[in-house]
């Protein structure tokens, strides 16, 4: 059975970690998948670029500079370059020696660990080829079922559709949309993701109805607890909205923090 990213389907509401468990772990690493699972995610997001030699790794930048040793851009680089880098020792030294995964790395550790992959296209210079590289990987691993591609580029997901027919999409967008279903039908789009501050029962309800899926994306809890402070607590109306069914997949940096709030809800599966 393919792997559902609707709540009523799944039995369950998904919890994702934000390039994986990445408050405590560094970020897009396999250390930070495997630590978010066992805090409780059932999915991960995860962003691809392309090397000088078109492979497809997890990284969010363009270059290596934050999150590694490195410097350049991934593009300029190739894979035994950016395999030679540390991706741990920035985040803290006690991850010294991890590496910079490929996106067929974590596709395998998706399959065998029975895990969701959100994958987010971040390749700005060849992003057709990253999705067409994406989605051969997908078919190859034998994770089209449990992945969803996502992308701020509306066009590129329907590009991407027209393309691969089997592949499942979501819209990534940071404004409340007039007619929300319309955009997912215009970019060919399962689902959506919504920010926080975005996000209104009426838009999930009428997602729902139509069919689509949603992913709510929640700040750390140091974020909110700007709006705690100043006597603006979100977050029971966030585990209410989780109750009613209303959220499909809960995403955020701090893993146990959001398994914490489906727990609560009931809605843990």
């Amino acid at each position: 059975m393919a792997f559902s990213f609707l709540a009523r389907e799944a039995g369950r509401v998904h919890i994702c970690g934000h390039r994986g468990y990445s408050l405590r772990y560094p970020e897009n690493t396999l250390p930070a998948f495997e630590a978010a699972k066992a805090a409780g995610a059932t999915t991960v997001e995860i962003d691809a670029v392309l090397t000088a030699d078109g492979e497809p790794i997890i990284l969010h930048d363009l270059t290596v500079d934050r999150t590694t040793n490195g410097h350049g851009f991934a593009a300029d680089l190739s894979l035994e370059q950016i395999r030679g880098l540390d991706a741990g020792v920035r985040f803290h030294p006690a991850f010294a020696g991890t590496v910079v995964p490929t996106v067929a790395e974590a596709l395998d550790w998706a399959r065998a660990e029975d895990m969701g992959i959100v994958l987010e296209i971040k390749e700005a210079e060849r992003p057709d080829m990253a999705v067409d590289q994406v989605a051969a990987l997908l078919r190859s691993t034998g994770t089209l079922d449990r992945a969803i591609v996502i992308s701020f580029d509306h066009v590129l997901l329907k590009r991407a559709v027209e393309r691969h027919p089997r592949l499942r999409t979501e819209a990534i967008t940071h404004a409340r949309h007039a007619d929300l279903v319309g955009v997912l039908k215009a970019c060919s789009a399962s689902s959506v993701s919504i920010e926080l501050d975005m996000f209104h029962p009426d838009d999930a309800k009428t997602l729902h109805e139509a069919g689509f899926s949603n992913r709510l994306h929640v700040p750390r809890p140091d974020v909110l607890a700007e709006c705690w402070r100043g006597g603006r607590d979100r977050l029971p109306e966030l585990v209410q909205w989780i109750a009613d069914g209303l959220i499909d997949t809960i995403s955020g940096d701090d893993v146990p923090f959001i398994a914490m709030l489906v727990k609560h809800a009931g809605r843990g599966g």
